[in-house]
């Protein structure tokens, strides 16, 4: 829909941030994705999460998970934690691409 809205320019800046917060809304909190966050074993968990910044069911992977994001010295484990596996680096890489579109988009409406 972003990709769209953009070569076609028919939704309008306003619009283009909209759609772009949603598609980054959803790659960071919704996409089915492994959890990612250290067991006790310092081994990645292999349970199924919601989005980039979500952990699995376990409580304390949901806590770890966003001490990662928030937390600057743990934002190196973070990066290397979204670029584990193919399904993650393409979430990753759509996050990252709304967030720049909703930056543009963003910039657009205020020049115009």
């Amino acid at each position: 829909m972003v990709i769209t809205g953009w070569l076609t320019q028919s939704v309008g800046p306003a619009g283009l941030l909209a759609l772009s917060g949603l598609t980054t809304v959803f790659f960071l909190f919704r996409v089915p994705v492994w959890c990612g966050a250290l067991t006790r074993d310092r081994e990645p968990c292999r349970k199924n999460a919601h989005g980039l910044l979500m952990g699995c069911s376990y409580q304390q992977h949901k806590w770890q998970k966003l001490k990662f994001a928030v937390v600057p010295p743990k934002w190196r484990e973070l990066n290397r934690g979204l670029w584990v596996a193919p399904e993650k680096s393409v979430a990753t890489t759509a996050a990252f691409c709304g967030m720049i579109s909703a930056v543009v988009a963003t910039i657009d409406l205020i020049a115009k």
